[in-house]
C-alpha cells in the first residue's frame, strides 16, 4: 500500500524525536547508561520525548541560522549558525540535558558527562548539512575551538560512544561536505565572516529512519518545499503492508500541527 504525507519542518523535528526516542540501543542506555543530549531545535523535541516535560523550545537552542534581516523578538541579535555562540538572550537558555539510567543528571554537561561514559553510551547532536546518500553530516562551528563537536569527537571515537544524528532531510544540500569544508578552510580572502564546516559521520536520523522505527513502513522524499508555513517542508511517500501505512499516516496526522519554533 502506498500513501502521502506532508510534513513541515517543525512536524519533521517532532517525529524524528519521537523516532530517537524509541530506538532499542536509546532505550536501552536510558535503563543502564548515560545518555547526552545536545542543545537544538530538533533536540529540543528529544528533550520532550525523553523526560515526558514540555520546554520552552527557544531555550535549547546553542546555534541557529535566522533570517539575515529581521531578528525574532526572543533574541537580541541573529545567531546566524553560530554553533556553541553565546548571545545575550531574552530567553534563559536551559541547562544541558544528560539523562544517566534515564534520570537527568543536573551536575553533568555536554562536556563533563563525556568522562563518565562507557562504550555504547549515547551523544546526541544535531547538524546543519546533510549527504543523506552518503552518510555524512555537516555541523557549522562559531567556536573557534570547534564548539561541541570539537570537545566531544576525540572522546567519542576514543571510548566508542554512539553518536547519534538526529536531522532533517531539509538539511540535505546538493554537494559533497567534505568538499564543501576543504573549501571553507583554504587561506584566501574573504569577505566578512564565513564559518568552518565539520564533516562527521554517525548514526544519521532522519524523518525516514523515524517511520521505519516507529511504523515499519518505507519513507521515499517526492517533493520538497512550500508556502504558508510549510518553507522547507517535506512530501513523502509511504510504503509498507496495509496496516503498517494506516498507522504511519494516523502518526503524522497526530503531529501534524506542530508548531514552530518561536
Amino acid at each position: 500500500m502506498k500513501a502521502e504525507v506532508v510534513l513541515t519542518v517543525a512536524e519533521s523535528k517532532r517525529l524524528i524525536a519521537k523516532g530517537v526516542a524509541a530506538l532499542d540501543f536509546v532505550r536501552q542506555r536510558l535503563k543502564d547508561g548515560i545518555v547526552v543530549v545536545t542543545a537544538g531545535s530538533t533536540n529540543g523535541c528529544i528533550y520532550e520525548e525523553l523526560t515526558g516535560d514540555v520546554i520552552d523550545h527557544r531555550a535549547y537552542l546553542t546555534g541557529c541560522t535566522t533570517p539575515a534581516k529581521g531578528t525574532p523578538s526572543w533574541l537580541s541579535q541573529p545567531l546566524a549558525g553560530l554553533d556553541d555562540a553565546k548571545p545575550e538572550r531574552t530567553v534563559e537558555a536551559l541547562p544541558d540535558l544528560v539523562l544517566v539510567n534515564g534520570r537527568p543528571d543536573p551536575r553533568l554537561d555536554r562536556f563533563s558527562a563525556l568522562d563518565r561514559m562507557r562504550a555504547g553510551d549515547v551523544y546526541i547532536k544535531g547538524a546543519t548539512a546533510l549527504n543523506y546518500a552518503r552518510g555524512v553530516a555537516g555541523i557549522t562551528i562559531g567556536h573557534p575551538r570547534g564548539g561541541t563537536i570539537g570537545g566531544a569527537i576525540g572522546t567519542i571515537i576514543g571510548m566508542k560512544l554512539r553518536l547519534l544524528i538526529p536531522v532533517g532531510l531539509e538539511k540535505e544540500v546538493p554537494f559533497d561536505i567534505q568538499e564543501a569544508a576543504q573549501r571553507i578552510a583554504e587561506p584566501d580572502e574573504h569577505l566578512g565572516h564565513v564559518h568552518p564546516l565539520w564533516p562527521v559521520r554517525g548514526t544519521i536520523f532522519t524523518e525516514i529512519e523515524a517511520l521505519h522505527v516507529l511504523c515499519g513502513v518505507g519513507a521515499y522524499p517526492v517533493a520538497a518545499g512550500g508556502v504558508a508555513g510549510a518553507e522547507g517542508g517535506l512530501r513523502l511517500l509511504l510504503h509498507g503492508n496495509g496496516e503498517a501505512v494506516r498507522q504511519a499516516v494516523a502518526l503524522v496526522q497526530g503531529i501534524q500541527g506542530e508548531p514552530p519554533l518561536g
